[in-house]
Formats: C-alpha cells, sequence, structure tokens
C-alpha cells in the first residue's frame, strides 16, 4: 500500500481495473459526498478528476480523467484516492471520518485506557473500531450502546465494558 501523503486523507482504495476502458474498481473509505463527479483526487502524488462514479455492489467504479486503459488503470491497484483534509466537507454531529478516529484513544466509563483505535472495520450491522492495548487487541461495536462519547478535542473515545467486550 502506498502511504497518505501527510496533510491529504485516503477516501478510497484501488482494488483494481474494471472493464478496458480505464475504470477503477475501489473500495470507498469516506462518505459517497466525498468521492463525485468533478472532484480532484490524488494517486501516489498524481492528480486526476473523478469523471464518473456508479455503484457496483459493495464497490465504486469509479472513472478518472487521464486514465484511458486497462492496464494504466491496473497498474492503481493497492493505491489510495486522495483528498486534501481540508477538502473535506463537514459531517454532521455524530458522525467522524475514519482518519478522524485513527490513533484516538479509547477509555472506559471508569477510567481505565484500552489503547488507541488503529483500524477501522466496517461490518453490515454497525463499523468497529480495532482497539490495541493492555488487552491484546479488542473490537469495540461502535453502538450507542458501547460508545457513550467521541471527543475529537480531547482525542478521546469513552466506552462502556459490557459483558464479554474484552478477554
Amino acid at each position: 500500500m502506498d502511504p497518505v501523503a501527510p496533510g491529504y486523507v485516503a477516501v478510497a482504495r484501488v482494488l483494481g481495473a474494471r472493464g478496458t476502458s480505464g475504470a477503477l474498481n475501489v473500495q470507498a473509505l469516506a462518505p459517497p459526498t466525498v468521492l463525485v463527479r468533478g472532484r480532484t483526487v490524488w494517486i501516489a502524488g498524481r492528480r486526476y478528476e473523478v469523471q464518473d462514479v456508479k455503484q457496483s455492489g459493495r464497490f465504486l467504479q469509479v472513472n478518472l480523467g487521464g486514465i484511458e486503459d486497462r492496464e494504466t488503470a491496473a497498474k492503481l491497484r493497492d493505491k489510495f484516492l486522495q483528498v486534501p483534509e481540508t477538502a473535506l466537507d463537514p459531517l454532521p454531529p455524530g458522525q467522524y471520518y475514519r482518519f478522524q478516529l485513527l490513533g484516538v484513544m479509547v477509555r472506559s466509563s471508569d477510567g481505565q485506557d484500552l489503547g488507541p483505535i488503529t483500524d477501522l472495520l466496517t461490518a453490515p450491522e454497525n463499523d468497529v473500531y480495532v482497539v490495541r492495548g493492555a488487552y491484546g487487541e479488542v473490537l469495540i461495536p461502535a453502538v450507542d450502546d458501547v460508545v457513550l462519547s467521541v471527543d475529537l478535542d480531547a482525542r478521546v473515545v469513552t466506552v462502556e465494558i459490557v459483558p464479554g467486550l474484552l478477554p
């Protein structure tokens, strides 16, 4: 995987080429409003303009200006479509971009630090925070009964320890 450039956010990951015209099959990593026609994205330091976006099952089919054939598209496999953090629209209260949560400390309601969020998984029912700390890897379901508060300024997510959450 290519690293994400400082000051940029990965909004999608290229899974591979789709068809013969240079379309990309991508996994969205941001809300659907981020990856839209006319948006400028960067891949491996090169600028592209989104020409078209279509839902294709769980993934998106994206056409970018300047990528006209399958071979060029295939070379982008496992690279990130990136946008500057400053280009992202604010989300409604209670919603967060994935990049905002990575590295945030997870703390139990009784004050115990569980560790930072190291990854986020998308499950059909809800997202899951992957936390690595004193208990090893802990999977925290991002549901109201468990996640009590998210304070991005303090970089802390407060959770309720429900039965079965910790090993």
